[in-house]
């Protein structure tokens, strides 16, 4: 049995609820999944700011949780907080735009994203940079709705997300394309008859990486930049992240 937890970084529970349906639908058999939301913070992550607050949420969430997990998988497309909780934690941890763009790079040579909200077109952008795989991105398109405006109402964006996707491939050159969101969970399916390129979805991304890595059971790095730090001096955190940060 492996245990999948899932952390919703966004004070949102329906858009973790339709995160974790979503990743019961492509799991595997023998998956066990839960599901986490950010006790505080933004309802929705659409600014630098949020994503600030988010990473904080997400931190606070893996630490405050005692349940069982074998892998923890960061549900929210941009991934805030994906380089600190890998960090922390003993088990690998998964941010569903990191398998994402990994597994758009290993379906074809230049892939694109598509989401709600048009500031995350930049932070996008400086994402892919981050991992060195500009070259690889042939572009990032978003909506006028955001993730959250299309989860409360997924059929009334997807004419909208349909004509991004085929934009990207008929005018941007993608191979592949990237529906990017935990608001746009599970639409990858609905949408893949009408766009000429293979669709993927985030969630689909992140559940299958991290079933793979369970299997490999990696150990954690005892050196180098993902080693867990020393104690961290604090004041004012939860209990639990408190007591996380301060043990060596």
């Amino acid at each position: 049995m492996t245990n999948i937890l899932l952390i919703n970084p966004n004070t949102t529970k329906s858009i973790t609820d339709l995160v974790l349906r979503t990743a019961k639908g492509f799991a595997s058999k023998g998956t066990r999944l839960r599901a986490l939301t950010g006790s505080f913070g933004p309802r929705y992550i659409a600014s630098r700011a949020a994503y600030a607050i988010a990473s904080h949420a997400a931190l606070d969430a893996y630490a405050n949780d005692r349940g069982p997990k074998d892998v923890v998988v960061l549900a929210c497309f941009g991934d805030p907080g994906l380089a600190a909780l890998k960090e922390v934690s003993p088990v690998p941890v998964v941010g569903m735009a990191d398998a994402s763009i990994l597994q758009a790079c290993a379906m074809g040579n230049r892939f694109s994203i598509v989401t709600g909200g048009e500031r995350w077109k930049s932070m996008l952008e400086e994402f892919v940079a981050g991992h060195g795989l500009t070259s690889r991105l042939a572009s990032v398109r978003t909506v006028a709705p955001t993730g959250a405006d299309i989860a409360r109402n997924p059929k009334a964006a997807m004419e909208l997300l349909a004509k991004g996707c085929s934009a990207c491939v008929r005018e941007d050159g993608a191979d592949v394309v990237i529906l990017g969101g935990a608001g746009l969970a599970g639409l990858a399916a609905k949408l893949k008859h009408m766009v000429d390129a293979p669709l993927l979805d985030g969630v689909a991304c992140a559940i299958s990486m991290a079933e793979g890595l369970a299997l490999q059971k990696p150990a954690k790095a005892s050196k180098g930049a993902l080693a867990k730090p020393g104690a961290v001096d604090s004041i004012k955190l939860s209990k639990g992240l408190s007591k996380l940060l301060q043990s060596p």
